[in-house]
């Protein structure tokens, strides 16, 4: 008897005075999640997804919609990026006051010349309060999974207050599940068997988060 053939024989066993059930499996469970933990405005749903993305050692920053091009401009000065990566359909207005050699998200772009460029800015498909999480999409605004990736910086702006929802239940009804989603809670980070945490293994290292209001 072969191990599958010995654990597929304790399951019947076990299963054996079980009454039968033919209730179909998204129904045999009583599943009464709480679709979102208290009520909140809209602002306070702003306030705890910063407060958990600055705990994730992600760098939250505010701004309105006419200081958002200044604003990326100091970003990607203070890091001083030479380069940065633009989505296709990122408005051309964010990036009007940076002076960055601008890189178009191609096809063709491999991981070595991703890993060349300083920085990225994308925008978001939804972010999420309750876990301090950003959901990017592939949409044009957002580019391919892999510039966002590769390059050690990514800035992300976040449309407040029409992108954020508080749970992760509510995020899932706004996206489509076809298309290559990325969750992001912070900069890439892991830690060896002694605990040592480590940035930028998978994913970029510092991640800057906008949170840009007044559309």
């Amino acid at each position: 008897m072969s191990s599958r053939e010995l654990i597929l024989a304790r399951v019947r066993r076990a299963l054996a005075d079980a009454p039968a059930d033919d209730t179909p499996y998204e129904r045999a469970v009583e599943r009464g999640y709480l679709r979102e933990h208290g009520r909140r405005t809209a602002e306070e749903s702003a306030d705890l997804l910063a407060e958990n993305l600055a705990d994730y050692r992600a760098l939250v920053h505010r701004c309105t919609r006419e200081e958002l091009p200044d604003l990326l401009a100091r970003l990607l000065a203070e890091r001083g990026s030479r380069s940065v990566v633009v989505p296709p359909g990122l408005p051309a207005d964010w990036l009007s006051a940076v002076g960055a050699t601008r890189v178009p998200d191609l096809a063709t772009s491999t991981a070595a010349e991703l890993d060349r460029v300083d920085s990225v800015v994308t925008a978001c498909a939804v972010a999420v309060a309750e876990t301090g999480t950003v959901v990017l999409d592939g949409g044009p605004d957002q580019g391919r999974r892999r510039v966002t990736l590769v390059p050690d910086h990514h800035v992300v702006v976040v449309r407040v207050p029409e992108q954020v929802v508080a749970s992760v239940p509510q995020a899932l009804e706004r996206l489509d599940p076809a298309r290559p989603l990325t969750w992001i809670s912070g900069p890439s980070a892991t830690s060896d068997i002694e605990l040592d945490r480590v940035e930028g293994v998978h994913g970029p290292r510092t991640l800057e988060v906008v949170l840009v209001s007044g559309h």
